[in-house]
C-alpha cells in the first residue's frame, strides 16, 4: 500500500477545531479515491461513499430539504446496512460534480458540524459556463497531485529518517557520500521513467518490468483523451487533445521548449489554439512556466502570458507520449542532445509544481542569457539552472553578478553539492524534491 502525504494533511482537517467539509481536487488517477478510502477504513467504523458517476440516482438524497436529518436519513434508506453515527461514520462524496445539489449540501453539513464530509472529483468534470463553485467559506481544500519523488522512496523502503539524513546535506552544503549520491541518482532515474501516478507506482514496485509499467501510462493518457472527448465543447475537442499530445515534441525534441503552435499544425497561430490551452490548464491537465521580462519580486509585474512552456501534470503521462525505449534510456543515463536536457527540466518543473510553487523562466533574447526555471520563496527571487551533467552555469552567474538582491540561485546537476562565492549553490539533480 502506498504511503501518501495527503494522509496526513486528511488528518490534521480531522483533528482541526474549526471543522468544515474538505474538497480534494485533482486530475483523474492521482488517487484521490484510494487515499479518502483508506483513511476512512483506518479511523472510522463506517464509510458512506456515495460516486455520483457509479450511482446515478443516489442524487435522490440530496433533493429536496438539504438538512443533514433528511439526508443522513435518506442514506439510511438507501444503505440500510449502514450505521451512520456522529464521530464515527465518515462520509464520502465521490464525483460530487456530477451532483451540483450535493455541492450546494455541503455548506448545511459544515454548519451542522456532527459528521466528518469529504468530497472529491476530478476538475474535468466541471461545466466552467454555469456556476458550480463550492460555498464560500464551508469548505477546506486538499489538492492532488500524482506521487513526488519522496513519496515513490517510501514506496521503496527508503524511511524518513534516511530522507532527513540525505537533506542534512544540502542543509550543511557538505558533500553526500559517493554511494548514497549515486543510489538516489539511480532511484530518481527510475522516478522519471515511471511518473507518479499511483497504479504506475505501485505496478512498478510489484514488478520491476517497465513493459507493465508502460502498458499503465498509455493506458491513463488514453484516459485524459477519453475525457477531453467526454468534457471539451465540440468546437474545442479536436484542439485540445492535438495541444495535449504537442507536448512530448515541445518539450524534448527542440532546443527551445518554449510552447509553439507551428509544431501542432502547420502556420498555426495563438487565436487558433489559445483556447485549447486555457482548456487544458482548467481541467488539470497541464502547467504553465511563463517567461518574466525582469528577475525581480513579484514576479507577476513582469510576466508574459502570451510566452510560455507547458507541461503535463505528471510525468507518467509525458512518457507515454514517446517510445517505450526512452524509459530504458533514461534509466541507463545514456540520453544525449535536447532529450536530456528536456527530460530533466522536465522533472525539475514536475517536482516544483506539485511542491505549489508558480514557475517562471528568464530569456534576454539580446544577450543569449536564459534561467530554465525561477521560483519565488519567503518573498524572495530564486533562479534555478538545470544541467543534465555538471557544466558551467553562465547564466546564472552573469544573473547573480548583475542583481544583487537576489541572494541564492540553484545550479541542480547530476553530481554533487557544492557552493560558489556568488551564492550559487549546487545540489543533485533529486534534491529539487527536497527545496
Amino acid at each position: 500500500m502506498l504511503k501518501r502525504k495527503a494522509s496526513e494533511f486528511i488528518k490534521k482537517w480531522v483533528e482541526s477545531k474549526e471543522k468544515k467539509c474538505l474538497v480534494v481536487q485533482g486530475a483523474r488517477q492521482t488517487g484521490k479515491t484510494y487515499v479518502v478510502e483508506r483513511f476512512a477504513e483506518e479511523h472510522y467504523e463506517e464509510l458512506v461513499e456515495i460516486n455520483f458517476k457509479q450511482m446515478i440516482s443516489a442524487k435522490d438524497i440530496f433533493e429536496g430539504d438539504l438538512t443533514v436529518d433528511n439526508m443522513v436519513m435518506a442514506m439510511r434508506f438507501r444503505f440500510p446496512e449502514k450505521k451512520i453515527i456522529p464521530g464515527k461514520t465518515m462520509i464520502f462524496l465521490d464525483e460530487i460534480q456530477e451532483c451540483q445539489e450535493a455541492i450546494t449540501s455541503l455548506k448545511f453539513w459544515a454548519t451542522d458540524n456532527r459528521f466528518d464530509v469529504i468530497a472529491s472529483g476530478s476538475l474535468l468534470g466541471i461545466d466552467y459556463k454555469r456556476a458550480s463553485s463550492y460555498p464560500v467559506g464551508y469548505v477546506d481544500y486538499l489538492k492532488m497531485h500524482g506521487m513526488d519523488f519522496e513519496e515513490f522512496l517510501w514506496g521503496f523502503g527508503i524511511t524518513d529518517d534516511m530522507i532527513k539524513n540525505v537533506c542534512s546535506y544540502m542543509i550543511s552544503k557538505t558533500a553526500i557520500p559517493e554511494a548514497i549520491n549515486v543510489q538516489m541518482m539511480n532511484y530518481y532515474r527510475q522516478y522519471i521513467a515511471v511518473g507518479g501516478m499511483p497504479e504506475a507506482v505501485q505496478k512498478y514496485v510489484d514488478t520491476k518490468d517497465f513493459r507493465e509499467v508502460d502498458r499503465i501510462q498509455r493506458s491513463l493518457l488514453q484516459g485524459y483523451q477519453y475525457d477531453i472527448a467526454h468534457y471539451a465543447s465540440s468546437e474545442e475537442k479536436v484542439k485540445a487533445e492535438n495541444c495535449y499530445l504537442s507536448l512530448a515534441k515541445q518539450l524534448l525534441d527542440k532546443e527551445n521548449h518554449k510552447f509553439q503552435y507551428k509544431i501542432i499544425e502547420h502556420g498555426a497561430r495563438a487565436q487558433k489554439y489559445y483556447s485549447s490551452i486555457e482548456w487544458l490548464l482548467r481541467a488539470d491537465m497541464v502547467h504553465l512556466c511563463k517567461l518574466v521580462t525582469d528577475v525581480r519580486f513579484d514576479l507577476d509585474d513582469y510576466t508574459r502570458d502570451d510566452f510560455f512552456r507547458a507541461y503535463t501534470t505528471d510525468l507518467s503521462l509525458l512518457m507515454a507520449m514517446k517510445d517505450f525505449s526512452l524509459k530504458q534510456r533514461i534509466v541507463e543515463n545514456t540520453l544525449e542532445g535536447n532529450s536530456k536536457g528536456g527530460i530533466y527540466e522536465c522533472a525539475v518543473a514536475d517536482a516544483l509544481y506539485k511542491k505549489g510553487y508558480r514557475l517562471y523562466f528568464y530569456k534576454n533574447e539580446t544577450s543569449k542569457r536564459e534561467i530554465d526555471v525561477i521560483i519565488q520563496k519567503d518573498g524572495s527571487v530564486v533562479p534555478i539552472e538545470v544541467k543534465s551533467g555538471n557544466t558551467r552555469a553562465n547564466s546564472l552567474n552573469a544573473l547573480m553578478k548583475n542583481n544583487k538582491d537576489i541572494c541564492y540561485g540553484y545550479k541542480l546537476v547530476d553530481g554533487n553539492i557544492g557552493e560558489s562565492e556568488e551564492g550559487i549553490i549546487t545540489l543533485p539533480l533529486y534534491m529539487v524534491a527536497f527545496i
